[in-house]
């Protein structure tokens, strides 16, 4: 599928799509759901079973297959409520892409989402969504009682014996809140304390009932499947990562915003072509694929580089979110990666020592290079920092912080050498 060529699904142009009069009559919508409620051929194991197939990829950062996920949920039994959440908490700079289809597009992850309860025989759905994210907040409860007034939540839904009820709940403010079993946890009105696994949410999730979390972005892309039919969603792309990707693109590029197209994007297509090339004439330095978490490339490190799950880990990094950060040659790496280490010790839960402490141990050290005041055993010293961070704590948030830190070391320690104090007394 040449993505010259591609037309919009996730974010079409068509206005007042948000309305669902529109969306029923210029998108066809809802049209899938009645389909699969009305179709005795469509029970809930077929429509995992088609959904896993498709290979649906996580848009929230684990790329899990969302429809293996899905068949993680033990059997019904009677009398035990079960819960989806759907994770619209995203407050990972560089990643703004949920927000667009709360403005644009709601109804196609609401459709999404009800056809997800119901093939999980699910009895409600919890929209978690940011809470600096007041406009948007509002924009999805207006198209989920709209929902509820054309007959597609509540009671009985289309005249069968599925029942569902939807709710949005207003994040707690905290980047923490977006890992899964925090966002549990915050919805149960705790403090969103990361969970330990086992047990997991599909057998022990919101109030100790089966419950699985999937992302805004996955669960329009359930919609996509169902609309456009499993072949197409398989070629969309690439193969081992199919389907339509959100691609976030900020910093130093003429046109930057949120851009729709296949997945597997060139990274320098996506930069050069889609977003206009890096502003004022400059070079490009580095790139940041998929967030803030996601380890920096060099420029000379993208070529050939696309945007997938498999090709961004041979590059050595990940594909995350896909919101791509743009550097240009005037950059400042240390001070880029300090920042970065700021908002990471800022939003630390504290529940995990490796964590807690080991964020503000970054802000520090890194401030040394920020002041030229760091030593050149500094840097081995950040990176014994990340080893005893990565891989030691309940969630990934420890990780999310050390791999920036790391990378930037790797990838561009002449700059970090160059800010110790060895090098200002060479200048002077």
């Amino acid at each position: 599928m040449d993505w010259r060529n591609y037309e919009k699904v996730v974010l079409p142009d068509i206005p007042n799509l948000s309305d669902i009069e529109v969306y029923k009559s210029k998108y066809g919508g809802y049209q899938q759901l009645e389909r699969i409620l009305k179709d005795p051929e469509w029970t809930p194991k077929k429509v995992i079973e088609y959904v896993k197939a498709a290979n649906i990829r996580g848009r929230g950062g684990a790329g899990f297959n969302a429809g293996l996920k899905w068949s993680f949920m033990p059997p019904k039994q009677p009398g035990v409520p079960r819960y989806l959440a759907c994770n619209g908490d995203e407050s990972e700079p560089g990643t703004f892409k949920d927000r667009r289809i709360f403005e644009y597009n709601p109804h196609l992850f609401i459709e999404g989402a009800i056809i997800a309860c119901y093939a999980m025989e699910m009895d409600a759905a919890y929209v978690y969504i940011r809470g600096e994210y007041y406009d948007w907040i509002q924009m999805v409860e207006k198209a989920i009682q709209q929902a509820y007034d054309a007959g597609y939540l509540g009671k009985n839904i289309l005249g069968t014996d599925f029942s569902l009820e939807m709710y949005v709940h207003r994040g707690a403010g905290a980047y923490i809140c977006g890992e899964e079993t925090s966002l549990m946890e915050s919805l149960e009105g705790k403090r969103p304390y990361p969970r330990s696994k086992p047990p997991f949410p599909a057998q022990y999730g919101i109030w100790g009932k089966p419950t699985t979390i999937n992302n805004i972005e996955t669960l329009a892309n359930v919609t996509v499947l169902f609309k456009k039919g499993l072949e197409w969603y398989k070629n969309c792309g690439a193969p081992n990562h199919p389907g339509p990707i959100l691609y976030g693109i900020s910093g130093h590029v003429n046109r930057p915003g949120v851009y729709e197209y296949p997945s597997g994007m060139l990274i320098t297509d996506l930069i050069y072509k889609v977003a206009g090339g890096i502003r004022n004439g400059k070079k490009l330095k580095a790139v940041v694929p998929g967030g803030s978490s996601t380890p920096i490339l060099r420029a000379d490190q993208i070529e050939g580089v696309r945007m997938d799950a498999d090709s961004l880990r041979k590059a050595g990094s990940a594909m995350g979110t896909a919101g791509i950060l743009a550097l240009d040659e005037d950059t400042d790496i240390v001070y880029f990666t300090y920042r970065v280490a700021c908002f990471y010790d800022h939003e630390s839960c504290g529940q995990c020592t490796p964590c807690r402490e080991g964020t503000g141990w970054l802000v520090k050290l890194l401030y040394k290079f920020v002041k030229h005041e760091a030593e050149s055993k500094d840097l081995d010293l950040l990176l014994d920092l990340c080893d005893n961070m990565e891989g030691r704590t309940v969630c990934a948030l420890a990780d999310a912080a050390a791999w920036p830190v790391r990378y930037a070391i790797l990838r561009f320690r002449e700059e970090f050498e160059a800010r110790t104090k060895r090098s200002v007394y060479a200048i002077a």
